[in-house]
């Protein structure tokens, strides 16, 4: 899928998980619903970081750019080195190892470590990145339109005023962890709900996606996991554009309603 579809599903994901915890009867903080939308509609582009073309390689210019050269590299390096006797060869990374489970979780449990042995400017810069990823996503029209430097202090913005009002109490810094030095342990899981959807949504496009690696399935360990082939659809085709991303528009918005407690 492309970018703007990946943002919302990972923010649609997300206000879900809200919904589901207020009906389990432990709601969460209205700015941790929030918070946790940005940061996973943001999370929602990351795995395309294998992908020089990718919205996410224009969303920090030269660093961005240079950064998704270097995963693409790194994953097409893991590919060869572990692919089975029925994975084909291949030119590039992308679709590889960070459109994976084990990736998902890796880089969730980094940002989970981050924040809390790296202290507050490491949780702002987790904030930063996705807030300015979830502008790209989201906003991809005014995003593409304004210059970077324009998004990237909206990001530095957005990130320094919601860090300020998790840090509130009763607002979230410690949700669903309390324990003494684990405040913000909680920011990896949109980050890894965000990573997953996106992987869910290129399993759904004609090329499928390699979800369950290192899991061998067969002769592979690169299986394109997905529907049947006569139920997906090309990235940015009509499907995409006129019945996922409404519906992703319409499920959030369910879902922020459930969360919230107004159904």
């Amino acid at each position: 899928m492309m970018g703007p579809a990946h943002s919302l599903s990972g923010a649609a994901a997300w206000l879900g998980v809200g919904a589901a915890t207020a009906a389990a009867g432990h709601a969460m903080p209205w700015p941790v619903l929030v918070v946790g939308a940005l940061i996973s509609a943001g999370a929602a582009l990351a795995p395309d970081l294998d992908h020089k073309s990718a919205t996410i390689s224009r969303a920090f210019g030269p660093v961005s750019r240079a950064l998704c050269g270097i995963v693409d590299d790194l994953s097409h390096a893991v590919y060869k080195a572990t692919r089975g006797p029925g994975d084909p060869r291949r030119n590039g990374g992308h679709r590889t190892l960070t459109h994976t489970w084990l990736w998902a979780v890796l880089i969730g449990a980094g940002a989970s470590a981050a924040a809390v042995f790296g202290g507050r400017w490491a949780v702002l810069g987790i904030l930063f990145v996705h807030v300015v990823l979830a502008v790209e996503g989201l906003l991809w029209r005014a995003a593409r339109m304004s210059s970077d430097v324009l998004v990237w202090l909206l990001g530095a913005a957005g990130a320094w005023i919601m860090a300020g009002v998790l840090d509130k109490p009763g607002n979230g810094s410690d949700w669903l962890f309390t324990g003494s030095g684990q405040e913000y342990l909680w920011l990896g899981l949109p980050i890894v709900l965000g990573a997953l959807v996106h992987d869910i949504g290129d399993a759904l496009t004609v090329s499928g996606c390699p979800i369950l690696w290192p899991i061998p399935l067969g002769r592979k360990r690169w299986y394109p996991l997905g529907p049947p082939k006569a139920l997906r659809f090309r990235a940015g085709s009509w499907v995409e554009l006129k019945v996922l991303m409404p519906a992703f528009m319409v499920l959030g918005g369910v879902g922020a309603a459930g969360a919230l407690n107004f159904i």
